[in-house]
């Protein structure tokens, strides 16, 4: 199983990123898949999910109307689209999949939002 993160880098405030998350090893398209993010000093917080079927989607608060995550099941990748970021988005960025006991984490990725 893997799970490997892409996408990350710096970006000044009020700029855009798309993370990618790209699967293997497992039935991608029967999983929810999640970003969560982790700054420095701070708990790990879920950012967005996005479920298998459907594509229902849900956000923290502190990114709704600027992050969209979305997934392809036909490449096995998960994307989160990141705009007007802020210095606060700044975190390592992690893809995770899950389903009942099954629990998949990738390496993360470092997003870095800085004039």
């Amino acid at each position: 199983v893997q799970l490997v993160e892409s996408g990350g880098g710096l970006v000044q405030p009020g700029g855009s990123l798309r993370l990618s998350c790209a699967a293997s090893g497992f039935t991608f398209s029967s999983y929810v898949m999640r970003w969560y993010r982790q700054a420095p000093g701070k708990e790990r917080e879920l950012v967005a999910a996005i479920r298998s079927a459907g594509g229902s989607t849900n956000y923290a608060d502190s990114v709704k109307g600027r992050f969209t995550i979305s997934r392809d099941n036909a490449k096995n990748t998960v994307y989160l689209q990141m705009n007007s970021l802020k210095p606060e988005d700044t975190a390592v960025y992690y893809c995770n999949a899950r389903l009942a006991l099954n629990d998949y984490w990738g390496q993360g990725t470092q997003v870095t939002v800085s004039s």
